[in-house]
């Protein structure tokens, strides 16, 4: 007796199996990602497809890919020097940060420069899409709009009139009719990407799609949608600022560790060309708690505030409250400088903020974080001309920073007088007084003395 054969649905998002359709995924909840997973059945003694063989990787000749400036230059250091051919971007962000504001402006660039430009709206009307772009200034040849929800005859537009750029805003607008489901569905999230990413790779035309953010921060739909495209960019700024931070959390053709700054204006988008001056004022409170750390955001040194408050509790359990930096690291922090200098902090709230905004990730910051929190419990003033550099390991060692040279000298330029770094970083000609220390400790005998 044949055995019968059982269906398989898979869940998209998370991978849940079930031998029933669901419109909802029982594990994950999600609507509309439960997928047709019955494994294909092969014939016993059927064909072989031919085998092929491997090629070396040092026999084939790659030519260096031409870049496209975007005509922005903050957008051209994050993508690592421009737009590549056929390469597609993804570009997330809350909504109102500016996205459609900031891709506007770089189809209005391209444009000047003599590049034909298609944007491909499906969420606003040309009328809309003119009226912003005449308040901003950007009415130029050469830029032309397709404001409508049909995907497929938007692409052959695309293809059929030569155009050089083009934008797809956004991509949970669109339907695929290959897919089931609604608009901005998964099912569908995966069909248009797939359908914008072979256009854009057989005409060669560089594509970026538009993504929503969900409430955890993450860009709407299947992971899968990251996977298919070449650069993922996220676009994102505090409500109350006019900042703009710019990353890349994917790109095959450069780093991700650069940062783009920008400021929102009337105007639109501007670069910020100094960013140290952006997330330190340079003025002096005289308040404890507050220091300055240089920090590497890719290519470039930032000065980052760090201040931090501390105050006696009547509760138990002492509250941690960071902002900038992950609240583990500031734990971890806190009991280096209990268990290594002393300092205890367990009957204390602690408060601790990044002036500006500012994310902080390189551990080059600890020895900043640190002399914060030393001077905010121990209600002692830093000197206002120094800055710190280093990182800090669980036994209270100072550890060398990544290029420090480039960290002092930005210091010097901003009119700091000290730095303190780790005693193990390599011998340099420093523009400004450098205070070598090996151990956490040294801070407090340095600065933290009544």
């Amino acid at each position: 007796m044949a055995k019968k054969e059982i269906n398989s649905y898979k869940c998209s998002e998370c991978g849940y199996r079930s031998t029933t359709m669901m419109g909802r995924c029982p594990k994950c909840g999600s609507w509309g990602t439960m997928e047709d997973d019955t494994p294909i059945q092969t014939v016993k003694g059927g064909l072989v497809a031919a085998a092929k063989a491997a090629v070396p990787i040092s026999g084939l000749e790659v030519e260096e890919q031409e870049r496209i400036l975007s005509g922005i230059d903050e957008l051209d250091r994050v993508l690592g020097g421009g737009w590549v051919q056929g390469g597609v971007t993804l570009l997330g962000g809350e909504p109102g940060v500016g996205k459609s504001t900031l891709l506007l402006q770089v189809c209005a660039e391209m444009a000047k420069r003599g590049s034909r430009v298609l944007y491909i709206s499906g969420e606003e009307s040309s009328g809309q899409l003119a009226l912003r772009g005449r308040r901003l200034g950007l009415m130029t040849q050469g830029l032309d709009l397709l404001c409508e929800s049909d995907l497929p005859s938007s692409l052959a537009a695309a293809e059929n009139h030569g155009y050089k750029f083009m934008v797809i805003d956004s991509v949970q607008a669109f339907r695929a009719d290959s897919e089931s489901g609604w608009a901005g569905s998964p099912n569908q999230v995966k069909g248009v990407a797939a359908m914008a990413v072979e256009t854009a790779k057989r005409c060669g035309i560089p594509t970026v799609l538009v993504g929503h953010i969900t409430k955890q921060g993450q860009i709407a739909g299947p992971k899968l949608l990251e996977h298919l495209v070449d650069v993922v960019l996220l676009f994102s700024g505090e409500q109350n600022s006019p900042n703009r931070l710019l990353r890349a959390e994917k790109n095959r053709y450069g780093s991700t560790e650069e940062l783009g700054i920008f400021e929102m204006s009337e105007r639109g988008l501007t670069a910020v060309n100094d960013p140290s001056r952006l997330y330190w004022n340079g003025t002096d409170l005289g308040s404890s708690g507050v220091s300055i750390s240089m920090v590497l955001e890719g290519s470039r040194a930032l000065a980052a505030e760090i201040q931090a408050l501390g105050c006696v509790t009547p509760f138990p359990y002492p509250k941690r409250t960071a902002r900038g930096i992950d609240v583990s690291r500031l734990q971890l922090l806190l009991a280096v400088l209990e268990r290594r200098c002393g300092i205890p902090s367990r009957t204390s709230d602690i408060y601790l903020n990044v002036a500006g905004g500012l994310q902080l990730k390189d551990p080059a910051a600890d020895l900043g974080i640190c002399a914060s929190l030393a001077s905010a419990v121990m209600d002692i003033e830093l000197p206002s001309d120094v800055c710190f550099i280093g990182e800090v390991g669980l036994a209270g060692e100072v550890r060398p920073a990544g290029r420090t040279l480039m960290r002092v000298k930005e210091a010097a330029r901003l009119g700091f007088t000290r730095a303190v770094i780790s005693r193990r970083t390599p011998k340099e000609s420093y523009p400004i007084e450098v205070l070598k220390i090996s151990s956490l400790r040294e801070i407090v005998d340095l600065f933290l003395k009544r």
